[in-house]
């Protein structure tokens, strides 16, 4: 699976972006997908899922209430919205894809090169 994130950018603080994940050369519909995160100095970390069918959703309870992910599987891309951004949240975001195991504890098999965020206070 080859994936392509974009939509990063640079935004103040208590505003939203939206965030694209792009996916091909697999059947995208059978992989569960998430996004995951990295600010400078510190691990890559864990921000949401959403199972292969869409009908499960998991998130960091950092991002709870304030992000949402969804995806469309017709259109092979999962989307991470944003709101209420918080200087915190800056970071390079990445998407991944896995088909088995859990993508929550174990991350992806796949993964996107990262789309910079960016939150000013």
């Amino acid at each position: 699976v080859q994936l392509q994130a974009c939509g990063g950018g640079l935004v103040q603080a208590g505003g939203s972006l939206r965030l694209s994940c792009a996916a091909s050369g697999r059947t995208f519909s059978n992989y569960d997908m998430g996004w995951f995160r990295q600010a400078p100095g510190k691990e890559r970390e864990f921000v949401a899922a959403i199972s292969w069918r869409g009908g499960s959703t998991y998130y960091a309870d950092s991002v709870k209430g304030r992000f949402t992910i969804s995806r469309d599987n017709t259109k092979n891309t999962v989307y991470l919205q944003m709101n209420s951004l918080k200087p915190e949240d800056t970071a390079v975001y990445y998407c991944a894809a896995r088909r088995i195991g859990s993508i929550v504890t174990m991350g992806g098999e796949y993964w996107g090169k990262g789309t910079q965020v960016t939150v000013s206070s």
